[in-house]
């Protein structure tokens, strides 16, 4: 008989704390945005004020008001929503040639595109930002920014589908072929069905790079295709003058992402306890 592991009370109580006390100082960061973000500027700086303090939102009406909150917000749903796609585009059919049908040169092209987000972003800074604005006149554009997002989150995409992709026995694939299914037959009605929970992760987790992405959408933009990351990027100020204001904008671009994060987490956990089940 195989032995069963035997838990002490020490044990049930020493690990669900442990477990408490890592994700609390993991969440903490979130918080303390959130809890001054509902401070004035002046009490966000006075250390009298760290803890008590009189809420306001005066912060959020500020943001909405004076700094064109939902422009920037609209310009960060459409560049990330168009880099997620675009990337999924050209990711899924790469990593099923990949996957399906190597050649011996699919390992260094794999590590080759993994080798590329070793470049430092800053050695390309200066001759795309000539490059775009001087002569292609695509500086402060939704397409420059969208084709920046998607290029360096490629790589990424196409490893992570690949790795999905080789779970699938290859069999489905050729009986797909003796069918007499096209490729895109192929991908549509088998690959795709069978890897959704693969893909649906991969585009959340690209989504949440694409957004989060503040290196490219500060200095590619100014005004016309800027992110919440221009905007939070504009209220910072090295004394420290104005906490509370960048609080609130810093909680309003991260709050939606954070939302959508444990939705799609939860539609994904629900959805592949389903499959698991039938």
């Amino acid at each position: 008989m195989a032995a069963v592991a035997q838990t002490t009370p020490l044990s049930r109580l020493l690990w669900p704390t442990l477990a408490w006390i890592i994700a609390l100082i993991f969440f903490f960061p979130i918080f303390w945005l959130v809890f001054t973000s509902f401070k004035t500027d002046a009490d966000a700086v006075k250390p009298e004020h760290l803890f008590f303090f009189t809420p306001t939102l005066e912060n959020y009406a500020n943001m909405t008001e004076n700094y064109d909150y939902w422009r920037f917000a609209i310009n960060s749903v459409i560049t990330a929503t168009f880099a997620t796609a675009f990337a999924l585009v050209v990711g899924v059919p790469a990593a099923y040639a990949m996957a399906f049908d190597p050649s011996r040169h699919t390992k260094d092209i794999l590590v080759w595109m993994l080798s590329t987000k070793m470049l430092p972003a800053a050695a390309v800074l200066y001759p795309m930002t000539f490059l775009t604005k001087n002569m292609l006149g695509l500086f402060d554009t939704h397409f420059l920014i969208i084709v920046v997002l998607c290029l360096i989150n490629l790589p990424i995409v196409i490893w992570m589908l690949f790795t999905y992709f080789k779970e699938i026995p290859k069999d489905i694939i050729e009986a797909g072929k003796m069918d007499g299914g096209s490729t895109w037959g192929e991908i549509k009605d088998i690959l795709i069905p069978l890897a959704w929970g693969g893909i649906a992760s991969t585009a959340l987790l690209t989504f949440i790079f694409c957004w989060n992405e503040a290196y490219w959408t500060v200095r590619l933009t100014t005004i016309d295709a800027a992110t919440l990351s221009k905007l939070i990027e504009g209220n910072r100020a090295p004394e420290g003058l104005f906490f509370g204001r960048l609080s609130a904008v810093s909680t309003a671009a991260v709050g939606p992402i954070v939302v959508l994060g444990w939705f799609c987490q939860k539609q994904l956990v629900q959805g592949l306890t389903f499959g698991a089940v039938k």
